[in-house]
């Protein structure tokens, strides 16, 4: 799906770039965000190293099993099933800690991690587990107490107060964290109960 609007987006801009005689800017505008594209590629690799590197770091010095505990009651109200000192409950607890600081390049590599884990405990099934979904969720509409990454583009924009956003998103993150797992929780409820009444239909 994404191809075709890739390519919408390439064919419009072509379209109208020919039909209002701007081919040039057009042009100019490709090999310009060709650049830029490399750089923020080069940029996130460098970062996904980096946390990486520190996430094997932490595994080692078993800080991990140390934030897993702290996280522990919240990873079994969330994940029903799911021991609090697997390698999968390590990575989510670490990826929900660095969303919680708005540290979204550290987030990703221990995001990865962690769906990698769920989809070993799911055994590589085509189809999300609930536990992929809820921490597909968590992932997303995460709770930012510190927006580090957003309050640093308001700075490096001109910002006089880049922090001043925090009270709107708390609210925001929180209403969409929340209304998330609601969600999740419900929408699991309802494929439990279509796969019992189907089972007693069998």
């Amino acid at each position: 799906m994404m191809k075709w609007i890739f390519f919408g987006l390439c064919a419009i801009s072509l379209l109208f770039g020919a039909g209002l005689g701007r081919m040039g800017e057009v042009s100019s505008a490709v090999i310009t965000s060709g650049g830029e594209a490399i750089q923020l590629g080069l940029t996130l690799a460098g970062a996904i190293c980096l946390w990486s590197g520190v996430m094997r770091v932490a595994s080692q010095a078993k800080l991990t099993e140390q934030i897993s505990r702290l996280f522990s009651p919240f990873i079994r109200l969330l994940f029903k099933g799911l021991s609090p000192k697997s390698e999968a409950a390590q990575a989510i607890c670490l990826n929900i800690s660095a969303n919680l600081l708005g540290l979204g390049n550290a987030a990703t590599p221990l995001g990865i991690a962690a769906m990698s884990k769920l989809s070993e405990l799911n055994g590589h099934s085509d189809t999300a587990s609930d536990h992929m979904c809820m921490f597909v969720v968590l992932n997303t509409a995460s709770l930012q107490i510190i927006p580090t990454t957003i309050a640093l583009l308001r700075a490096n924009a001109g910002s006089a107060s880049p922090m001043e956003i925090m009270p709107a998103s708390w609210a925001a993150s929180s209403a969409s964290i929340l209304t998330g797992i609601l969600m999740v929780k419900l929408l699991s409820s309802l494929r439990g109960r279509k796969g019992s009444l189907l089972y007693g239909r069998a």
